[in-house]
């Protein structure tokens, strides 16, 4: 669920894998790159400590990282993130538009797939996703995004999800998917089961 109590409930499933992450968890991510005994990691999830303050300023009001195992030892990583924006634009399906098109024409994707999205709730939704050149970062990295809208119509929602693991670029795709088909806008039932399973990121869907 969303918390920011300006903007419209959200509430959403994770898969497993996925851990909730914010600005006040810099210590535990930190705690876990020492874990990991990898300079490489520790790096990483420095800088990406050090970025979550700033998300907060870009309208972003979820984060949870993606800690996959991966065959036959390692890990795959990603970051998911949630941003609600106000809208001025009262038809639903044009803000969608608009916002999936904007999205497609950023001039990091090197390439890209754009699709419509049939979700339960009939809301109009598009996914576009494939792989981004950074600035200042040497490789290459796969990123999803979706963007919807809340049913009041005044808000638009995008969910993304990025990682450096290219290789899992289809898998990444569907789990973003599955995640948006999981959104809702009134409180679901609190003893509902929560996800669980393997976290492994080919057997991770919904």
């Amino acid at each position: 669920m969303t918390q920011k109590s300006s903007l419209p409930p959200v509430w959403f499933r994770l898969p497993p894998g996925f851990h909730d992450i914010g600005p006040g968890d810099a210590a535990s991510l930190n705690a876990f790159a020492q874990a990991l005994d990898s300079p490489a990691a520790q790096g990483e999830l420095s800088e990406l400590t050090d970025s979550l303050e700033e998300l907060a300023g870009h309208d972003v009001v979820h984060t949870a990282l993606g800690l996959h195992p991966e065959e036959p030892v390692g890990l795959t990583t990603s970051l998911f993130s949630l941003t609600i924006r106000q809208v001025g634009q009262p038809n639903p399906r044009l803000a969608v538009a608009r916002t999936a098109l904007a999205i497609a024409r950023s001039t990091l994707w090197t390439s890209a797939v754009r699709r419509f999205i049939d979700l339960p709730s009939t809301l109009p939704c598009c996914l576009v996703a494939g792989i981004i050149t950074v600035p200042d970062i040497e490789h290459h990295l796969f990123q999803a995004r979706i963007a919807t809208v809340h049913p009041d119509g005044r808000h638009v929602l995008v969910l993304d999800l990025t990682s450096a693991c290219t290789e899992h670029a289809a898998a990444y795709t569907d789990i973003l998917e599955a995640v948006a088909h999981t959104l809702q806008f009134t409180d679901p039932d609190p003893i509902a089961p929560k996800a669980s399973g393997t976290s492994r990121i080919l057997e991770v869907l919904l």
